[in-house]
């Protein structure tokens, strides 16, 4: 059985930092690109961040770009999101994702085949 779990997520202020972690089980995600989406209440689930299978690339949506970085650790099957400089807009139930398609990666929803429960993150004015 496939499990993603993240962690990581909490109460943060604005201008603050936090580490997302999602520790995949199951199988192994080596050759398959991982991303992280983000949901608020009353709104579609977004795309934040994806990277390669190798770590060699990665995407980032404009809301996010140059504050949040991607990361993984094949060896640990996990993968991580660096979130600095938080503002208040960037509050939201975070999601990770993986590919079923191997070397495949995308920007949208439906590129990717497993996901974690999420983790909220809530960043105060």
């Amino acid at each position: 059985q496939v499990q993603l779990v993240e962690s990581g997520g909490g109460l943060v202020q604005a201008g603050g930092s936090l580490r997302l972690s999602c520790a995949a089980s199951g199988r192994t995600f080596s050759d398959n690109a991982m991303g992280w989406f983000r949901q608020a209440p009353g709104k579609e689930r977004e795309f934040v961040t994806a990277i390669s299978w190798n770590g060699g690339s990665t995407f980032y949506a404009d809301s996010v770009k140059g504050r949040f970085t991607i990361s993984r650790n094949n060896a640990k099957n996990t993968v991580y999101l660096q979130m600095n400089s938080l503002k208040p807009e960037d509050t939201a139930a975070y999601y990770c994702a993986a590919a079923a398609a191997t070397y495949a990666m995308g920007r949208s929803v439906s590129s990717y085949t497993y996901w974690g429960q999420g983790t909220q993150v809530t960043v105060s004015s």
